[in-house]
């Protein structure tokens, strides 16, 4: 059957079409330093290489590393005894880096650094004797390696609901930190419910928020008021991606996360004429030029870029990758 999509105006031209991109979206530094990690280990060490868990979340990316000789485990005890093992953009439990060393295993960590940052904050308050509160969601990778970094119990929860129901040793001592795929807007409410039961509570400034997902999300945000559908490119495990999509719903566009340009379905595109486009920060994007390709066979497509906010963040390489690891260390000195 014809896609509606490719009926043609009377005229026998295709039906006129806007995509808007949203500017910043896709790669944030983090991921650009994970797989650029990944990447610079195979040339210097050659294939195999194994990685702990996805790198990042995108199968388009893990596909790509895998055919370049990649493997990824579940577990480092998986790995052949002395491999070299690198540890995933989403941050590990102190007990994989144990388990690492003591198999032998050349360990290098692509943690991206603002989820470093969040454990050692953490630890920190813990070592201070607060009681520790993680807002983020149970069984994501990286709240999973957070919770491994900080001593003693650390309570998660997502929802203001569910500050009601936390029981702490003395609440004159409680702090919390946050899950860096969620944004200011996601964390507020549930922030604002913590302050409400624990008057005295600690926490990082608003300006510790993983830039990139605030940024994205406030892309998206603005987007929003100049088009009549948004596309997002994201893995359905991809936390940022999901939030995305939501705020789309939230403020009223009909929001769609998409895989890839396979995953588009030509209903959604009936009678819309203004396409939101963004990317999760797992996205490469190459998957978006594709999405504009596919949407470019049964429309004439005009593409436009929306600038909200200018990033010019870099992350440095892991000391085991730099081409002069020695200056470097004594710089840090």
């Amino acid at each position: 059957m014809e896609s509606k999509q490719n009926i043609q105006t009377t005229d026998g031209t295709k039906p006129a079409m806007t995509v808007v991109l949203a500017e910043p979206r896709g790669f944030c530094a983090g991921v650009e330093r994970a797989i650029d990690v990944v990447e610079r280990a195979l040339d210097r060490f050659g294939a195999p290489i194994y990685v702990r868990h996805e790198i990042v979340h995108n199968k388009h990316v893990v596909d790509d590393l895998r055919a370049k000789g990649v493997i990824f485990v579940e577990e480092v005890d998986e790995v052949p005894v002395g491999a070299v093992t690198i540890f995933s953009a989403h941050g590990v439990a102190e007990r994989v880096e144990e388990d690492a060393g003591e198999r032998g295993l050349k360990a290098i960590d692509a943690t991206c650094p603002l989820v470093t940052k969040v454990h050692r904050e953490g630890r920190r308050y813990a070592e201070q004797g607060y009681d520790v509160v993680m807002i983020g969601h149970l069984g994501h990778p990286e709240v999973e390696g957070t919770l491994g970094r900080i001593p003693g119990k650390v309570q998660v929860i997502s929802e203001p609901e569910e500050v009601s129901t936390l029981t702490v040793s003395d609440p004159e001592r409680v702090a919390f930190v946050t899950q860096t795929t969620l944004s200011v807007n996601d964390t507020r409410d549930v922030i604002e419910a913590l302050k409400t039961k624990f008057p005295a509570i600690v926490g990082p400034d608003v300006r510790d928020i993983c830039y990139a997902t605030q940024n994205r999300q406030t892309a998206v945000a603005e987007m929003a008021k100049h088009v009549d559908m948004i596309l997002v490119v994201g893995a359905k495990n991809s936390s940022n991606s999901n939030r995305l999509r939501e705020l789309g719903e939230t403020i009223g566009v009909p929001s769609y996360l998409i895989a890839d340009a396979n995953a588009m379905e030509d209903d959604w595109l009936t009678g819309k004429t203004r396409i939101g486009l963004t990317a999760g920060a797992s996205a490469p994007e190459t998957l978006v030029q594709g999405v504009i390709e596919r949407l470019r066979t049964t429309n004439e497509v005009e593409v436009r870029s929306l600038n909200v906010i200018r990033e010019n963040v870099t992350f440095k390489l892991p000391r085991e990758l730099l081409d002069d690891p020695e200056p470097s260390r004594a710089a840090g000195a």
